[in-house]
């Protein structure tokens, strides 16, 4: 995939934290919105275990409901765990009107809300890979509300 900027998002450092993603998102949100999207470890655990994530709410429940055996893997689960976030993220801006993805002067990219509010869906992510909690279904219930 040919992302012009994301030479530029993997320099950030360069042009302090989150400065060239925060660009990036002003110069081309769809570009931005496709990559988050790929989250290859994620989508490749769900076909191992017969799912296809088709990038809606459903999907977030049948995730939910896989047997979460990357917990043995200690080095894998927060990896997994950061794609969990970026797909829980996907759904979210691809289902609920107004919600987009911004980021915050850290550099870590967030999902903000037609109400304001503003979601950290890679943190829930790798919290649901670590623990179970929260569930990617009831993160995006609780977004989908706002």
């Amino acid at each position: 995939m040919n992302i012009p900027f994301l030479d530029n998002w993997l320099h950030r450092h360069e042009t302090g934290q989150g400065a060239a993603l925060a660009a990036a998102l002003a110069e081309d949100p769809e570009g931005v919105v496709e990559m988050f999207s790929e989250c290859e470890m994620l989508r490749v655990h769900a076909r191992t275990a017969g799912l296809e994530l088709d990038e809606t709410p459903a999907s977030l429940e049948a995730l939910d409901q896989l047997m979460p055996r990357w917990r043995r893997d200690p080095e894998a689960a927060p990896w997994l765990g950061n794609d969990a976030g970026f797909y829980l993220g996907t759904v979210i801006v691809r289902t609920v009107p107004g919600a987009r993805w911004q980021v915050w002067p850290n550099g870590q990219p967030v999902i903000a809300l037609a109400s304001g509010r503003e979601l950290n869906v890679v943190e829930s992510g790798v919290s649901w890979a670590m623990t179970g909690s929260p569930e990617l279904s009831q993160a995006y219930a609780e977004a989908s509300e706002a």
